[in-house]
């Protein structure tokens, strides 16, 4: 299997359980009345999966890009140009303003 495709699912796994971890707790903590949506109400299991499928899908994203952008090359040294002093005193100058 390609690097790739195996770094792909690994992190699409990652992000995936980390929005199981995510519903399980604000189903937990009763956000918004969670809690009474899922395990009081006959369909509240579709609800559940619902929330992890559509979290997952945005964690996996995230998890995803995260893992390409550390990919990159370290850089090599400081960039933005030579740090250079400024030479001369600073001073405030008048300047007119005209009266309509």
């Amino acid at each position: 299997m390609p690097k790739l495709i195996r770094l792909y699912i690994i992190n699409v796994a990652i992000g995936f359980a980390l929005a199981l971890g995510f519903v399980s707790a604000i189903v937990w903590l009763d956000v918004a009345g969670l809690k009474h949506l899922v395990l009081d109400t006959e369909k509240g299991w579709l609800a559940f999966v619902m929330m992890v499928v559509f979290n997952g899908i945005v964690f996996a994203g995230v998890q995803f890009a995260y893992a390409v952008m550390r990919l990159a090359a370290p850089d090599d040294g400081p960039k933005g140009g030579k740090k250079q002093r400024v030479t001369g005193e600073l001073a405030p100058i008048s300047v007119g303003a005209k009266r309509r």
